[in-house]
Formats: C-alpha cells, sequence, structure tokens
C-alpha cells in the first residue's frame, strides 16, 4: 500500500487556482523530489498533504496510522530566548532526553543536545529540525526547501545526511526543493511541477523531459549528468566499503 496517494487534486486560494489536477504516490523507503519555478504550487502541494490546505478537488488518501516528519522551509526562533536544542526537541511532546539523543544522532549533530538554540550556525539549526521531526520515528519525512540560506557544501552535506536517514531508518522521503544538480541526484524518483504535473519520472528521464528544459534550460542537464555519475561512483565506493566492514 502506497504511504500517500493525492488524486486529481486541486488548491485554490480564493479564485485563484494554484494547483490542477495533481496525481502522485509515495512508496515506502523512496527519495521524491518535487522541483518547479516559483509560484508553481510546490508548497500547497505540500501543505495540502500534511493537511494545511484544504483541496478544492480531488483527494489524499494517507495509510491509516501514518507517522509523519515535517521539516519547515523556515522556522524563527527569538535569539534573546534561552533555550537549549533539548529542551525545543521536547517540546510539545512526551520524548525523553534519550529519544531526543537518538533522533540527534540520526540527524549527524548529537554533540549538539546541551547547545543554545540562539548559537546555532544555519547547518546545524536545519539539522536540529530535521532531528525533531524525526523523533515520532516517521514512515513518511517530508522537507520544504529545508536548505535554503544554506551555502552549496552545506545543502550538499544535508542532502547527504538526508540519504543516511533514508539507509538507516528505511523512511520515506517527500522534498521540495530549488537545487536541481544537488537533490536531483539524491533523489529515486523526480516530478516536475508548474501549476499541475508537467513531467515524472527518474532524475535521468525528467532531465531530459522537454517540459523540465522548458522550465530550467538545459545547461542543468548537463551538471546533473556529471553529478549523478560521481554521486553512484561515491556510493558504490561506499558500499564496497561497508561490505568489507561487515565482513
Amino acid at each position: 500500500m502506497s504511504l500517500i496517494a493525492v488524486r486529481n487534486l486541486s488548491v485554490a486560494y480564493g479564485a485563484n487556482v494554484v494547483l490542477r489536477h495533481v496525481d502522485l504516490t509515495i512508496e515506502p523507503g523512496e527519495i521524491v523530489t518535487i522541483v518547479g519555478p516559483n509560484g508553481s504550487g510546490k508548497t500547497s502541494l505540500l501543505r495540502a498533504i500534511i493537511g494545511a490546505n484544504k483541496p478544492a478537488k480531488g483527494e489524499i488518501v494517507r495509510k491509516p496510522g501514518l507517522r509523519i516528519g515535517y521539516v519547515p522551509q523556515r522556522l524563527h526562533i527569538d535569539p534573546t530566548l534561552p533555550i537549549t536544542v533539548d529542551r525545543f526537541m521536547r517540546l510539545g511532546t512526551q520524548a525523553s532526553h534519550d529519544d531526543c539523543v537518538a533522533a540527534l544522532q540520526t540527524a549527524g549533530v548529537t554533540d549538539l543536545v546541551t547547545r543554545q538554540m540562539s548559537r546555532l550556525s544555519g547547518g546545524q539549526f536545519q539539522r536540529v529540525l530535521l532531528a525533531r521531526a524525526l523523533i515520532n520515528r516517521p514512515e513518511v519525512l517530508l522537507l520544504d526547501e529545508a536548505t535554503q540560506g544554506l551555502d552549496q557544501p552545506g545543502s550538499a552535506a544535508f542532502y547527504r545526511q538526508i540519504e543516511a536517514v533514508r539507509r538507516d531508518t528505511g523512511c520515506a522521503v517527500l522534498m521540495i526543493s530549488h537545487e536541481l544538480h544537488v537533490v536531483m541526484s539524491a533523489s529515486d524518483r523526480v516530478i516536475c511541477l508548474n501549476g499541475h504535473v508537467c513531467c515524472e519520472g527518474t532524475p535521468a528521464i525528467v532531465a531530459s523531459a522537454p517540459e523540465y528544459r522548458a522550465l530550467f534550460g538545459t545547461g542543468t542537464g548537463g551538471a546533473l549528468a556529471l553529478y549523478r555519475h560521481d554521486h553512484d561512483h561515491d556510493h558504490t565506493h561506499d558500499h564496497d566499503h561497508g561490505h568489507e566492514a561487515a565482513q
């Protein structure tokens, strides 16, 4: 059974229809990336999936009891507020200190547990938001441009961590991003959105689709092909290394 099935979804704000006839599914364990220009309805789609936007038409079917983790585009915390990472992680939850430490470990930042939230760098802050989303052991993790404001190395490191989270927990990932060459290389499937689904498929298929190239040009296709080759090579090396370690 699909974790999430979106069927013939339309979303409108008053008379302004931002999404029309969108169909998509999220299957267990896969990484799906939504790309599209500004104003294409990416965030509206994610908000509809988590129940914050009411569809004008269509339906969203979630697996019964589905556990969802959500990493927002941005979150403002008053810099004068004295709150540690551990305390922030547990706000509004029943999580224990050990739960927080485990989630921070999965997000790759165990050493931050006693730090003040106001002292974190942008990259550290996003890792803490990721850890908070992981506390309830989600079956699907939703990320809305979670690397906005990070530099390119910081973004790349964050998405490598997302791949590690998927590998270690088995959760599916649905993410929105504008960093095409980095994110598409980390995806099993890409959905190109521009008020409707323009094209979808593996990164290579989408990168060569006329609809994608009409929106983003052909330059990203070459960058994607090069990045994916390097990325696959790295993964093969990691896999071999892990296999040797296991023996």
